[in-house]
């Protein structure tokens, strides 16, 4: 049976009801305006001590849950550029080096991918997505060559990090040009590389949708590497701890290292930890010591 609407006051009521306390009550009906109460369940989901009738530990704030709510924000902020440039560094070198191989057309080559279903979804889709696409250079292309296809510098350049990590994933093993696109990022074997690239769409999806970043579960599975060139973590995650961000948003930082040196990711980070002290990292999988990782330093 659904449950019926509430007002914004009503709402109130009910946390009141479940042992939540208000700092400054006054506040709650603008927040509670914009932030949707169903979203904030989220955020103040482990303040309860009894989670079937939503019932709150005693000491706690609805202003916590903003706080929560607030650091959130900001940290998908900082992780959507770091996975940006991971985006366009990828993009590039699959266009620059399949392009000098294999020719501008060559993306349209079933014999560089493994998987020919895979490959068969993926041609449906990029050109799904040219037909859709508004960029100029993309609308000029078919004004004045529609009876050819466009360079692999045009189409890969209207495809999603998602699409981008797939067809990475599905070029045949043995090809040079994915192991020297590994490289370029930092690790010796290319399925590390597929592997994070595929987890990482599913963070970015998730930003981008805006969802819940802070205390997430990974549900997606991804590979460790034992081995990298240059210092990654001082220990290979278990598959427990890949639940949470902490590894992958160290994978992030460490292929930014690898292609965007100078960058700032890393400082933006610790400045947003400093600015919210009272958020418990430990929730989002970071480990007693993390600021001593050679990575994090």
């Amino acid at each position: 049976m659904s449950k019926p609407a509430k007002s914004i006051q009503d709402q109130i009521t009910l946390l009141q009801s479940r042992n939540l306390s208000f700092r400054n009550i006054a506040d709650a009906p603008h927040f509670l305006a914009n932030i949707s109460y169903y979203r904030l369940k989220g955020y103040w989901w482990d303040m309860q001590d009894d989670k079937v009738n939503h019932h709150f530990i005693n000491g706690s704030f609805f202003e916590h849950a903003i706080d929560l709510y607030n650091f959130d924000r900001h940290f998908r902020i900082i992780v959507f550029n770091a996975i940006e440039r991971i985006e366009i560094a990828l993009r590039t070198k699959l266009i620059y080096h399949l392009s000098f191989s294999y020719g501008p057309e060559c993306y349209l080559n079933p014999a560089l991918f493994d998987n020919q279903k895979e490959f068969a979804l993926f041609i449906a889709k990029i050109y799904q997505d040219m037909g859709r696409s508004s960029e100029e250079f993309i609308l000029k292309h078919f004004q004045n060559h529609a009876s050819e296809h466009p360079e692999i510098w045009k189409a890969l350049e209207v495809l999603t990090l998602g699409t981008l990590s797939k067809l990475y994933q599905n070029l045949k093993h043995q090809l040079p040009e994915k192991s020297n696109i590994a490289k370029e990022f930092g690790l010796f074997n290319q399925k590390y590389l597929a592997s994070w690239l595929l987890t990482i769409t599913v963070v970015r999806n998730i930003i981008a949708h805006h969802g819940r970043l802070w205390n997430r579960v990974l549900i997606n599975k991804y590979d460790w590497p034992g081995k990298t060139p240059n210092i990654l973590l001082s220990y290979i995650p278990d598959n427990h701890q890949r639940r949470k961000i902490f590894p992958l948003l160290s994978a992030i930082l460490y292929l930014n290292n690898e292609i965007s040196p100078g960058h700032h990711i890393k400082n933006e980070l610790k400045n947003l930890f400093f600015q919210f002290q009272t958020i418990q990292l430990s929730k989002m999988g970071f480990p007693i010591g993390w600021e001593q990782e050679p990575l994090w330093i």
